[in-house]
């Protein structure tokens, strides 16, 4: 493709759409109080534990070491924050907490990093259920590449808050890929440049994205394995059928494989791409096998041997932690369960306690799932956005279906988080900006600077809303929740100030980049992409603009 002034101008706002999904993880990583998300502490004690030399021991035998448990204490975990949607009885504000002077906070080192082993034959059931690292359940390579960036950064004994901060950076490093790999997608299905700035852009309309994945997290490697699954998915939907892409393909649903098993809804989508590809159907099925055969030989495996030794596919990590319960109905279930599914996939901070409001999210959710549905039914490349939107329906389903014996047998509901959805997140992203183009067509183009100013001041409201959720109390103003933020925080508040004006800065960068890539353009580029409208033809339709 010639360097012409609309691709050197989309570049550029690419570039500029990508540092400010990456900025605003990094600003929830350093916003969001220490150990505040989902199982943070047990993640960070599995980095450490791999980076002491602790191994990885059987799912329910691993606890929370020493200097975690103090961490807690210090980071005055068993308080509410203001923002709580329903206050506990007998718990503690988090606003009425001094914040630990940064000289108090505990160091990590090889005496405190690792908890005592548990004698042979005693199990965790007797245990408090804080006192449990419920992670080895999982596969270990996330927390190995953890305990190495700490060791490659000289952070493997230090300050417990330096540590978590730069295990949420690694993880928001992370994230880095996914705007880049959703544009590359949706360009390659539609020709458009402007739906891939759109696809480029959908992280920042779910705030949630910002703040799992800017804490410590096996999700932030599953997420960008599960995007890369994806992205290699499109390409093999468009008549990429070589050795290598199947090899790739296998490789990244493999890495997936050993982190976590929502990585393995991606295999309906890997079959039904080399199904529905154009090309020799002995090229199609070889390629498939080849996939397969190396997600299985990278991480496949782990889940096989679980099976053989284990008698489950992933084992319980931790003791059954709720009373038993009657069973209200399947209506019920499935009401909390889609209402919770939704509600955390958009914006359910900390530990699922600060809400979006319900017409937020529901809201989004509507606005989504019609967008996702036009690109279906109507958009330039029909049958390839229904093989990718395979990946977040499956993992969805997947939740209902794994919440359903618990409800059946003890009442209660347990393991529906949004998060778990992640791993869809470049589908959905392609799914979103292909229906805008076959919603609006050639006008998308003009209207892509309000779009990437839409995510952007949605990204910036959910930032807002954390920041009070978090840290202003009742009658409290903006400047007193500040600086308790500063107090808690391993930075200054003149380096929270200049994180800030730096967010603010890129996304008005952002919004200028893309305005100027909207004028420079000015043929319409859905109709005269030379590359893209066959790889469109080929995903299963022609172009809707």
């Amino acid at each position: 493709m010639r360097d012409d002034p609309a691709e050197a101008a989309y570049r550029r706002a690419l570039a500029l759409v990508t540092a400010l999904v990456v900025l605003v993880g990094g600003l929830w990583a350093v916003l969001t109080p220490a150990f505040r998300a989902p199982d943070e502490p047990q993640h960070v004690n599995s980095v450490l534990r791999l980076a002491y030399g602790g191994g990885w021991p059987p799912a329910g035998e691993a606890l929370v070491g020493p200097a975690v448990d103090a961490a807690r204490d210090q980071a005055a975990l068993a308080t509410d924050v203001p923002g709580r949607h329903l206050d506990r009885d007998g718990i503690p504000a988090y606003v009425g907490v001094p914040p630990t002077p940064d000289a108090e906070r505990g160091r990590v080192t090889g005496g405190n990093a690792l908890a005592d082993p548990l004698p042979p034959g005693t199990g965790t059931r007797h245990l408090a259920t804080s006192a449990v690292d419920q992670m080895t359940q999982h596969p270990p390579l996330y927390y190995a590449v953890a305990a190495g960036v700490l060791h490659a950064t000289g952070l493997a004994e230090a300050r417990w808050d330096l540590q978590l901060l730069a295990l949420r950076l690694f993880d928001v490093v992370l994230l880095a890929p996914l705007p880049l790999l959703a544009a590359a997608a949706v360009r390659r299905l539609s020709g458009s440049r402007a739906a891939a700035l759109a696809a480029a852009s959908f992280t920042l309309f779910v705030p949630q994205v910002g703040h799992i994945l800017g804490s410590v997290t096996n999700d932030a490697l599953v997420t960008l394995t599960g995007a890369a699954t994806a992205y290699l998915c499109v390409r093999v939907l468009t008549g990429d059928l070589r050795t290598r892409t199947a090899a790739a393909l296998g490789a990244a649903v493999g890495i997936g494989l050993l982190t976590k098993v929502m990585a393995a809804f991606a295999l309906p989508v890997v079959v039904a791409a080399y199904l529905l590809a154009s090309g020799p159907r002995g090229r199609r099925a070889a390629g498939a096998l080849l996939a397969g055969g190396m997600a299985f030989v990278v991480g496949g495996w782990w889940w096989l041997r679980n099976l053989l030794v284990l008698g489950t596919v992933q084992p319980v990590g931790i003791p059954d932690r709720f009373p038993e319960a009657e069973s209200r109905g399947l209506w019920y279930f499935l009401r909390t369960v889609v209402t919770s599914l939704t509600r955390s996939f958009f914006g359910n901070y900390g530990w699922l306690e600060v809400r979006l409001p319900d017409a937020v999210f529901w809201t989004a959710a509507v606005v989504v799932a019609a967008l996702c549905a036009l690109a279906v039914l109507r958009g330039p490349a029909r049958r390839a956005a229904a093989v990718l939107l395979l990946q977040p329906a499956a993992l969805w389903c997947g939740v209902l279906v794994n919440a359903w014996p618990d409800y059946a047998a003890h009442g209660w509901i347990s393991a529906v988080q949004g998060r778990y959805l992640f791993a869809g997140l470049l589908a959905l992203s392609a799914g979103v900006a292909l229906g805008l183009l076959a919603l609006l067509g050639p006008r998308l183009r003009r209207a892509t600077p309000w779009v990437v100013a839409a995510a952007a001041l949605a990204a910036a409201s959910g930032l807002a809303h954390g920041f009070w959720g978090f840290y202003q109390g009742p009658g409290q103003s903006v400047s007193d929740a500040a600086a308790r933020w500063a107090g808690w925080s391993p930075l200054t508040g003149p380096q929270l100030v200049l994180v800030g004006l730096v967010v603010v800065a890129g996304g008005i960068a952002a919004v200028v980049a893309t305005a100027r890539f909207a004028r420079s353009a000015s043929v319409d580029e859905t109709a005269t992409a030379p590359a893209a409208s066959a790889p469109a033809a080929a995903a299963g339709s022609g172009s809707s603009a």
